[in-house]
């Protein structure tokens, strides 16, 4: 799997995608491999608050339930509520499938995060 080169990671297979001051945040393939079948995505209102390395909802597949977590700090601006209907897409398309869109805080935090060749040699 070859992971976009148009975003960030993080070591707990979150990716990021800036545009700006906003972001779209969702999770790797590999995260998505490790969880197996997704069943349910808990996912935190518009408004809400995230912290950078903090849980900003949870993933629940037929093996576990998994947190996740913010690369960055900000304020929910728009939730995917496809997903509580159709938790499965995370499974199917992982890149192409955003959870939160968050206005981040502090947008130069990104140079901290892991681009696409940094990640992959985390995986290994």
């Amino acid at each position: 799997m070859a992971y976009p080169d148009d975003r960030k990671y993080t070591k707990d297979h979150e990716w990021i995608r800036l545009s700006g001051d906003t972001a779209e945040i969702g999770i790797t393939d590999y995260a998505q491999q490790q969880l197996g079948d997704v069943v349910y995505v808990d996912l935190p209102e518009t408004g809400a608050s995230v912290t950078a390395g903090q849980a900003f909802g949870s993933i629940e597949s037929v093996k576990a339930v998994s947190e996740l977590f913010a690369p960055l700090g900000g304020t929910v601006v728009d939730v995917n509520a496809d997903l509580k209907h159709r938790p499965e897409v995370v499974n199917s398309d992982p890149h192409g499938t955003w959870m939160i869109k968050v206005r981040i805080a502090n947008p130069a935090d990104a140079g901290s995060l892991l681009d696409s060749a940094a990640y992959q040699q985390l995986l290994g």
